[in-house]
């Protein structure tokens, strides 16, 4: 079964200076996540909403914000009816926010990293002309690296990224946070068309993840869009199913 997730999923809300509306849910949410999350086991429940407002001397209204975020970020889960519970550190938690890997693993503390296994100038074939509307054929640099959090392997990626956008660059800056590089550039990353499906690893991916061939995954391919609606990216990542979730919150429909 193929999951598809929304297009137009919001960018996370840019950061405040102290002082600004704002800056105190971010004071209570790092507060939440080193005084009180740091302190507890994968799945324990937090404290009551009243007494974490007595322990920052804030609103509630404060303190539900700083909730929703650490939720946003994977830090912690929500059962309706029971309260708020520690995630598993185990896992790296991907919300609908369009982050980069480097983003979501730096938010959860760890150190992000990129073993390059290639880059090179290719040409696209049908698929990837069609994802970022250009001429099958036509020139477009391919990046394929492997993603690591503190040294472990979690991801394998393989990106296409439009001539236009890099030219004949295929300079170190490509290695690092390509988000960053989009930004530099001028295609800020806006949101993005993502689709999951479960799969198996192949030999060589299990030899890269460090898994046994046959492991469980996640294929996640996405195409970016930058604000001025250009196709930038065609991505698809193979993430260790025992290290990553996606977590998508989901609204009926009135």
């Amino acid at each position: 079964m193929t999951l598809e997730t929304g297009t137009d999923a919001p960018q996370l809300p840019p950061s405040r200076a102290a002082g600004e509306p704002g800056s105190k849910v971010e004071a209570i949410r790092s507060r939440l996540r080193d005084e009180v999350i740091a302190h507890l086991a994968p799945h324990d429940p937090l404290p009551p909403e009243r007494e974490l407002v007595n322990l920052f001397g804030v609103s509630r209204a404060t303190v539900r914000q700083a909730l929703a975020r650490l939720a946003d970020h994977g830090w912690v889960y929500r059962v309706q009816g029971s309260g708020t519970f520690v995630a598993d550190k185990d896992l790296v938690s991907k919300s609908l926010y369009l982050t980069s890997f480097s983003e979501d693993i730096a938010e959860r503390g760890m150190t992000p990293g990129s073993r390059v296994l290639r880059l090179e100038h290719g040409r696209a074939d049908e698929r990837i002309a069609r994802e970022l509307l250009i001429t099958p054929g036509a020139r477009a640099v391919h990046i394929e690296r492997l993603r690591t959090a503190d040294g472990a392997p979690l991801c394998i990626e393989s990106l296409w990224l439009p001539e236009w956008l890099t030219g004949d660059n295929l300079g170190p800056e490509l290695l690092g946070s390509l988000y960053e590089y989009f930004g530099h550039a001028g295609a800020t990353p806006a949101r993005a068309h993502q689709t999951i499906r479960a799969v198996t690893l192949d030999e060589r991916q299990a030899e890269l993840l460090e898994s046994a061939p046959g492991s469980p995954a996640l294929l996640v391919a996405r195409i970016v869009f930058d604000t001025h609606g250009r196709r930038i990216e065609s991505s698809t990542g193979v993430y260790r199913g025992d290290a990553y979730e996606f977590q998508i919150n989901v609204k009926r429909r009135v």
